[in-house]
């Protein structure tokens, strides 16, 4: 799979359709996912190890009153970045959320994958959860 590929699948299984256990899916059997942005007292824990933790961290973060909503696609941002590492590449990604309510708000965020056979062996997810309080 091309990175492009997996950066698709990655946004489908988890921001479009919500899925954990197709996010867990994607990566390695030992793969990382960090989030070092995240509050400490967050539902979604900063580092998840192995896939049955990455499917129970999305589960705990998708029961967010804040995650409520939808992305919207066409109206969101992304630039996919190579590197000197063919197994490692960097999304910048602008996404725009659109509530039950009409409203919408553009999270911007910057994600690091290390990819091993085609899953994801480590992701570096920086972001911070929409509600929680600047730093």
């Amino acid at each position: 799979m091309t990175h492009r590929e997996i950066f698709e699948r990655y946004v489908y299984a988890g921001a479009i359709t919500r899925n954990p256990g197709a996010v867990a899916e994607l990566f390695t059997e030992d793969g990382v996912y960090e989030a070092p942005l995240v509050p400490g007292d967050h539902a979604l824990p900063r580092v998840l190890e192995g896939r049955e933790a990455i499917r129970a961290g999305v589960v705990a973060y998708h029961r967010e009153p804040a995650f409520i909503g939808t992305v919207d696609a066409e109206r969101s941002g992304l630039v996919l970045h190579e590197t000197g590492d063919p197994d490692v590449f960097i999304a910048e990604v602008d996404a725009m959320l659109v509530g039950a309510d009409g409203q919408s708000a553009t999270v911007s965020l910057v994600q690091i994958f290390r990819v091993r056979d085609g899953r994801i062996a480590h992701l570096r997810d920086y972001f911070a959860p929409p509600g929680a309080p600047a730093s």
